[in-house]
């Protein structure tokens, strides 16, 4: 099926970044007397927004986070981003396939923009993404599972939700896309397929992506 919009998830699906900012969440956690390891992040925070984060830890612990645990966090990520962060393998391939189809693309992030601006001008894929095809949880105010995020990027981009595709690799972000009326491709590099419930398809690589959506 042809679709009029590809719709991409960021972290995970267009720049490498779960491995790090789980990594850097579950010992920011421990360090301040939550401790969790980088699995338990995986599982309980992977495509997830900020306030996730939050209300689990204090529904849990009945403890609120400190005032300036997003800042601090942040902090932390960007600079690593700045020395590690790599694109996806054969994220570019993809990218170039649909702008050579005339196929148009957008990112919608649980991540904030300042995030997402970070990640994509370390990997390069900055040039793929002009402000009118970059969508944050912040433009919306609640993130996946809801569907707020990726119908306010089909209604920017003039798009009938049933006509999206949706590539993701958490199953916060296929529920979302589900409850959104869209199409989702589930990525299988780093969550179990029996983890993404209700997508659509799932593929191991983005050169099997790029295949499908020939």
């Amino acid at each position: 099926m042809r679709y009029d919009l590809v719709i991409f998830d960021n972290d995970g699906v267009l720049v490498d970044s779960e491995p790090i900012s789980n990594r850097l969440l579950a010992g920011y956690l421990t360090e301040i007397g939550h401790p969790t390891s980088y699995e338990d992040s995986i599982r309980d925070f992977m495509g997830s927004a900020m306030h996730r984060v939050h209300d689990l830890i204090e529904e849990r612990t009945g403890e609120r986070l400190p005032s300036d645990f997003d800042d601090v966090f942040h902090a932390r990520v960007f600079a690593a981003f700045e020395r590690e962060l790599k694109p996806v393998p054969g994220v570019v391939e993809v990218l170039e396939k649909l702008s050579a189809d005339g196929v148009p693309y957008c990112v919608a992030s649980s991540g904030s923009h300042e995030r997402i601006r970070v990640g994509h001008r370390t990997t390069g894929l900055d040039r793929w993404f002009v402000d009118g095809r970059i969508f944050s949880s912040q433009d919306v105010g609640r993130g996946k599972p809801a569907p707020d995020l990726f119908l306010h990027a089909a209604e920017r981009m003039g798009v009938a939700p049933g006509d999206c595709l949706v590539v993701e690799d958490s199953p916060l972000g296929v529920r979302a896309a589900v409850a959104a009326g869209m199409d989702v491709y589930g990525f299988t590099a780093m969550t179990p397929a029996d983890r993404l419930v209700g997508a659509t398809q799932l593929f191991s690589t983005m050169g099997e992506l790029a295949d499908v959506l020939g």
